[in-house]
């Protein structure tokens, strides 16, 4: 049982439950966890079971629109223990992580209620018969899944798990129960790509229309690596042969289903030297939160934002900011900036490509660059007014690095404002004009 940590004030459970209750059933349901909680209480006239430590039972009746929270929330998201990942994989980015960070970044999950909580992906290798039949009887929906591979034994390989195999034959299950899907594949060079890669396409576009979308990223590396399984980085070579190989998949789904279900991730066509996919190729991007069509997306905000700008920025030209980003979005944000010197006139930002020292000089992605990296890079560079950095490079709903220093402990160091942006062109664009 989870015990009520906060009650919004006019909230339909606002005056029927208190602070330090456990929710123990509703309608006669028990309460194990956030699923039954959701499910359970969306309809209109609940019957609440609570347990106080000094008061004891009680029962008290709830009545609200269908489909409206009660506005509880409990001490953990999950109202219940987190369930730890029991794969091995060859390509686990965490146990490439250094030693000596917060505790929180070494816990491995791979629970599948956060998928449906947060949108975390999982391997569904320790999911057991009666979680499965639950999500099926309870319909929860969507599911976000790693597959990496449908042959049985390379995706045991790749996971390090002998449940690993059994992937096809859950996935079957879900499409039976109308349960809706996401996916994706880390591919990992001589693993899992080529023919093997092929094939999961192949066995993944029969679970139409299930299935939303399948995104393709590729394997992350740090040097951290030492008497791990050995493996090698996407080169410029693979990117292209894959980008053709998925496209010409992709082509074959949109003719068949209606959808090209599979997407790369913008790092295959930053490697490989070719243009991004026009905005309509991403069907609304579904994949965005692993990185595919971030870029395109954050274009066309910008573009669009740009085009609402009604006269030029006279006085930016006399403003210095400087932005910091991972190597691979560099080049991009230059090419954005000289789009908007075109017509805001001469922008004086300087963007500083950081070295990722931290992790390793092939971690070229923003949201993996440390303060430590920043402040060794930027310490005696001339930065102007304030130092813009994308939000993502910070834990969510925080203002901490991945290596622990804050925004303020970096600000105060450079001596200038570091400002974090929201990854969105909109948000971009103001920062740059005010």
């Amino acid at each position: 049982m989870t015990q009520v940590l906060n009650i919004n004030p006019g909230s339909p459970a606002d005056g029927h439950v208190q602070v330090g209750e456990a929710l123990v059933a509703i309608n006669g349901n028990p309460i194990g966890d956030v699923l039954d909680y959701r499910f359970y209480s969306y309809d209109k006239d609940l019957l609440l079971t609570l347990r106080d430590e000094t008061d004891g039972w009680k029962l008290t009746f709830v009545h609200k629109e269908e489909g409206e929270d009660l506005g509880l929330t409990f001490q953990n998201a999950l109202m219940d223990t987190p369930r730890a990942c029991a794969n091995r994989c060859i390509f686990c980015f965490m146990d490439q992580l250094p030693q000596g960070m917060r505790s929180t970044l070494y816990f491995k999950d791979d629970d599948v209620r956060l998928s449906l909580l947060t949108g975390n992906y999982v391997s569904l290798t320790n999911v057991t018969e009666a979680e499965l039949e639950r999500i099926i009887r309870l319909r929860m929906s969507p599911i976000n899944i790693s597959v990496h591979a449908t042959d049985p034994d390379v995706r045991t390989r790749m996971l390090g798990n002998p449940n690993a195999g059994q992937c096809m034959e859950l996935l079957r299950r879900l499409q039976d129960a109308d349960i809706t899907m996401n996916a994706q594949i880390v591919l990992c060079p001589g693993i899992n790509d080529g023919a093997i890669l092929s094939r999961t396409m192949a066995d993944l576009s029969t679970l139409q229309p299930q299935l939303q979308s399948v995104s393709i990223v590729p394997v992350g590396l740090t040097r951290h690596r030492a008497g791990r399984y050995p493996l090698t980085p996407v080169d410029p070579a693979l990117a292209r042969v894959t980008i053709r190989q998925v496209e010409e998949c992709a082509a074959c789904c949109l003719h068949e289903y209606g959808t090209r279900l599979f997407f790369l991730a913008d790092e295959f066509y930053l490697l490989a030297d070719r243009p991004l996919p026009e905005e309509a190729d991403y069907e609304g991007y579904p994949q965005l939160e692993n990185g595919v069509g971030l870029m395109r997306s954050f274009r066309t905000e910008f573009l669009d934002a740009l085009a609402e700008v009604q006269r030029p920025q006279a006085d930016m030209a006399s403003c210095k900011i400087s932005i910091a980003t991972g190597a691979l979005a560099a080049p991009f944000l230059q090419d954005l900036l000289a789009t908007a010197s075109e017509k805001c006139g001469t922008l004086d930002v300087t963007v500083h490509s950081i070295r990722n020292d931290f992790f390793g000089e092939s971690i070229t992605v923003a949201g993996l660059v440390t303060g430590e990296d920043i402040l060794a890079q930027l310490m005696d560079q001339p930065l102007g007014s304030k130092l813009l950095i994308p939000q993502s490079m910070l834990r969510r709903g925080e203002d901490v690095f991945l290596d622990n220093m804050t925004v303020d402990d970096l600000s105060a160091k450079l001596g200038v404002p570091v400002v974090p942006v929201e990854v969105d062109g909109y948000a971009f664009l103001e920062a740059l004009l005010t």
